[in-house]
């Protein structure tokens, strides 16, 4: 077992673009309040993570325990409208979705794979389930999803919550290959969740 465990990490290395030079970590220790993404999206993990210095967005931040590929949360606070969820890439050619007016809660999901269908240049990206949540106080959807990225041999599954206050979007999602590393950290990343208030 222990032998096909690496085997899978060593083809989920291999397939991950390199990290830029100056891309660095810092520990974010567990059972401390935590502000994400400069924002006002508060978390408070049961676990030491790895906080990337690296930014997807202005307003987002990615954690990791042992690698974004092998698991990644990531936060979004405080996306307004014409925002987009990630870096858009190639504006002129693919352009992402933004955060629209009067975008409502069973909305997000949608948004989300939308979004990621463009940023990953993948057309296996699917929403498995959808159920009504809270983040803090405040009404929030959750819902799981998979996906696979071309040239990858590996499927991948995530679950995420979005929660929006005044059209300004809050969102945490968590993904790992769907054989293994999903289930083994989802546990924690699914306690960030849970302690997620803005």
């Amino acid at each position: 077992m222990k032998k096909r465990n690496l085997l899978l990490a060593a083809l989920v290395l291999a397939s991950l673009p390199a990290a830029p030079a100056l891309a660095g970590w810092k520990l974010v220790p567990h059972a401390k309040p935590i502000t994400v993404a400069k924002g006002t999206l508060t978390v408070t993990p049961d676990a030491d993570w790895n906080r990337w210095s690296v930014r997807p967005i202005k307003k987002g931040e990615v954690w990791t325990l042992d690698g974004t590929g092998l698991n990644e949360v990531y936060f979004v606070s405080g996306l307004i409208v014409g925002e987009t969820l990630y870096r858009d890439a190639d504006k002129k050619n693919r352009p992402l979705p933004t955060l629209t007016k009067g975008m409502a809660l069973t909305d997000i999901p949608e948004f989300f794979e939308s979004s990621n269908r463009i940023a990953l240049n993948t057309s296996l990206f699917t929403v498995t389930g959808v159920e009504p949540a809270k983040m803090g106080e405040r009404d929030a959807v959750k819902f799981n999803y998979e996906y696979a990225v071309e040239g990858s041999p590996l499927k991948r599954r995530g679950t995420a919550i979005g929660s929006l206050s005044g059209g300004v979007l809050y969102l945490i999602s968590y993904s790992a290959p769907a054989t293994h590393f999903y289930e083994q950290n989802r546990a924690k990343a699914e306690a960030i969740m849970a302690s997620a208030h803005y």
